[in-house]
């Protein structure tokens, strides 16, 4: 495994950051193909073996089961100071509300049974509520101890900046990371948000790295309880389908060239255009071995604009 520091601040994490959407109970209605505690913990004890030592969660996946299947499974295998844990806060009443932001970090930290996060991610901006609130709120937990970092999530260019500028005139904390939704197939952000996470050194940490899979298999859809029922992910990726499998398939081209999966080609994809840490959601542990590989795969700067010439503009989807 190979490790990086997460944009200005000294966290080190993992090339890889394991997802945790996949973990939590489908009593909650979310997903249909979350894992229980048990099947949860064997993903998460495969992740650490390879060395993953980074985390994503938040506080509204499976309400809220997520984050104590993660939590259970950290304090069973290995002690709190080795990994990084990130979770989220604004898909709840309040959004990023001062009360709220007070309310929810208390709320996660005892599902992930810990006294502190080591990642706080804003999940959107938040329209109805003035930045300064937000930002004062984030500094607030950094400062009492309840939060190491800050990072944000998708959203406009201009939305971060702002944020990021109102952090800086008042002496509140900046975020270090950026969970936006990248891939081979939608790159609207290298418009203007990717721009500015560059000015401010804020680290890449996307989300959606693989499109849903759809760029690591060589048929656009699976049979799989996740493809039959994941309505998002649809929603973000059939309606191009015709023009981005064009795409998805000078993937499959170059995998045959190097004699690899698709897989580890459009994760050394992400690692060429500057990407810290790509969000892996896994259901399987074969799955976290081959995102890995992608680690001794090093495409020439040809190889990604193969991959990229094809690209058309999309609708944007993710900031609201």
């Amino acid at each position: 495994m190979e490790y990086v520091k997460l944009g200005n601040s000294g966290i080190e994490v993992s090339r890889f950051c394991l997802g945790c959407m996949s973990f939590g109970d489908p009593a909650s209605k979310m997903h249909a193909w979350t894992l229980d505690p048990e099947e949860s913990e064997k993903i998460i004890v495969h992740a650490l073996d390879l060395g993953i030592n980074f985390f994503d969660t938040a506080n509204t996946y499976s309400a809220g089961t997520s984050e104590e299947y993660l939590g259970r499974a950290i304090r069973n295998n290995v002690p709190r100071d080795r990994v990084v844990l990130a979770s989220k806060v604004y898909f709840n009443e309040g959004r990023l509300s001062k009360a709220a932001i007070a309310r929810e970090i208390e709320g996660t930290l005892k599902r992930l049974g810990t006294d502190y996060l080591d990642l706080y991610i804003i999940h959107r901006f938040d329209y109805g509520t003035p930045i300064e609130e937000t930002m004062e709120a984030l500094h607030r937990l950094v400062k009492e101890g309840k939060v190491r970092a800050l990072g944000a999530s998708a959203m406009y260019g201009y939305q971060f900046y702002n944020m990021q500028l109102a952090a800086k005139e008042n002496g509140f904390t900046p975020f270090v990371s950026m969970q936006n939704h990248y891939n081979p197939l939608y790159r609207e952000d290298e418009r203007e948000l990717i721009p500015v996470c560059r000015q401010f050194n804020v680290a890449l940490t996307p989300y959606s790295p693989l499109a849903a899979g759809r760029v690591a298999r060589r048929e656009w859809s699976a049979d799989t309880a996740r493809s039959r029922t994941d309505k998002v992910a649809a929603g973000k990726y059939d309606g191009t389908e015709d023009a981005d499998k064009a795409i998805a398939a000078r993937i499959a081209d170059l995998a045959d060239r190097y004699g690899t999966s698709m897989t580890r080609i459009a994760f050394a994809w992400h690692f060429a255009k500057g990407v810290a840490s790509p969000v892996v959601g896994a259901t399987k542990a074969k799955y976290l071995d081959d995102a890995v590989g992608a680690l001794d795969v090093k495409l020439t700067a040809e190889d990604v604009a193969y991959i990229d010439e094809l690209y058309r503009p999309h609708a944007v989807v993710g900031a609201l």
